[in-house]
């Protein structure tokens, strides 16, 4: 009996239209990425457990997928190992790993080509990545990541660029209802020096990360569990409740943090970063100064960032900020940079929702060309050499079947044009083009239907 095929569960194939559709998002990131002066760099699927382990904390390192090694993967292991349980055994029989992220790839790998490295370094990475995560509804154990990353410069003008990019990959693919949170970690360590939680950073910000989902009350018990006093808690309530414009907030805000060196400095990066996008003539940055945004900060040192689109059910698209030591781990520290990620699967279904897909974006073949019988399949041939050669996508349909079989080909492959040769084309040289969405139909020479649709271009 014959086995059936499966897939891993987490993981999934793309077919051709939802490559299509993927390529489309990949292409218009690449091409701003480029333009911007970043350069692409890929590191393998899989890394030296020696630089995975202990940089995603422990929930990270269960989350990687081990590799055995290659060969008796069980020679180096004995009893003991096995009777010790997993962590014992484990080194004796995996050296390697998936890779989790792609951000400390980037850093082994700048650490190791350092020497090269023309300083700041503006890379792109976009790869697959792999986490023995429970699958789930947007979930997925394979997933890609598009990162950009700049290091070895402290300069605001980084941070600018970041919204320059992120709003001009949203234009092209046709995303226009959208904004970017921006923060900064030195105005929420101010905060919590303001409301009288110094040194409660990371307890406070892990609460209000949950703002959105949880709402205020709830933010506020989860606080005071984690043993902010009710006083701070209740300070901290007008200025999680902040409006106005952007340059409200701000002023508000420097009166609030008046005594914070640590605020200070995060507000001022921030009317920095806002001066700098002046000089762009971007009619609207989008940007919304959020005081509660508080991502993944372990990591992150200088501004934050955070993409929503408006409307869709979909959380964020995209995120980043700066960090001041990156290479630390690898031993070679001070190293400030910034980066940020754009999620291509969360773009996708964004894009789906929103039906923003071109529908050029999903054609490949432009023209089939549809054939009577042996000898127009022959003509038809040296037609389909022409079109290749004027750098036409093109095909001819490879047997002989009946005109609507043909016709049913093209339509199914959301083909644009059709050529039709019969014996009175073979003879006259006039080819019929046929419009595939219009129905209209012409005669014309092979050199005019290559000059037509190439001007259409």
């Amino acid at each position: 009996m014959s086995q059936k095929p499966t897939l891993p569960k987490g993981t999934r194939d793309f077919g051709p239209q939802q490559m299509a559709k993927r390529n489309f998002v990949f292409s218009a990131i690449k091409e701003v990425f480029e333009k911007y002066g970043f350069m692409p760099l890929e590191t393998p699927a899989m890394e030296n457990l020696s630089v995975l382990t202990g940089k995603y904390g422990d929930e990270g390192d269960q989350l990687l997928f081990k590799i055995l090694n290659s060969g008796d993967f069980l020679s180096n292991a004995d009893v003991n190992d096995f009777n010790e349980g997993s962590r014992a055994l484990l080194p004796k029989i995996a050296e390697k790993g998936l890779k989790y992220d792609l951000t400390v790839p980037f850093a082994r790998y700048v650490v190791m080509n350092r020497h090269e490295l023309t300083l700041p370094f503006k890379r792109y990475q976009i790869q697959p990545v792999w986490r023995a995560d429970r699958p789930q509804k947007g979930r997925y154990r394979e997933f890609f990541q598009c990162d950009a990353d700049v290091v070895g410069t402290d300069s605001l003008i980084c941070e600018a660029e970041i919204v320059l990019m992120i709003n001009e990959v949203f234009s092209k693919l046709g995303i226009d209802d959208f904004n970017i949170k921006i923060n900064h970690r030195q105005i929420l360590t101010g905060i919590t020096e303001a409301i009288g939680a110094g040194g409660k950073e990371s307890d406070f910000c892990v609460s209000i990360d949950k703002l959105d989902k949880i709402g205020l009350e709830k933010v506020l018990e989860e606080m005071k569990e984690r043993g902010i006093s009710p006083e701070a808690t209740e300070k901290a309530v007008p200025i999680l409740q902040l409006q106005g414009s952007i340059e409200e907030k701000i002023a508000a805000l420097k009166d609030i943090l008046k005594n914070s060196d640590a605020g200070q400095k995060g507000i001022s990066d921030i009317e920095e970063a806002l001066t700098t996008l002046k000089s762009f003539d971007l009619s609207n940055h989008r940007i919304d100064f959020d005081v509660t945004l508080a991502r993944g900060l372990s990591y992150y040192t200088g501004a934050i960032f955070e993409v929503k689109v408006k409307n869709v059910s979909i959380g964020s698209v995209s995120g980043g900020g700066r960090y001041d030591d990156l290479t630390g781990v690898f031993g070679m520290s001070g190293l400030s940079g910034v980066g940020f990620s754009f999620g291509v699967d969360r773009i996708y279904d964004v894009m789906e929702e929103l039906n923003l897909f071109p529908k050029e974006a999903l054609t490949s073949t432009e023209v089939l060309i549809i054939h009577f019988d042996e000898a127009s399949m022959k003509y038809g041939l040296s037609v389909l050499g022409k079109l290749r050669r004027a750098g036409i996508k093109s095909e001819i349909y490879p047997d002989q079947a009946k005109i609507k079989k043909q016709f049913n080909y093209a339509d199914k492959k959301n083909i644009q044009h059709t050529i039709v040769i019969g014996s009175e084309e073979v003879s006259s040289g006039k080819l019929t083009l046929r419009n595939m969405v219009s129905g209209q139909e012409e005669k014309l020479t092979i050199e005019e239907i290559i000059h037509k649709l190439q001007s259409t271009k």
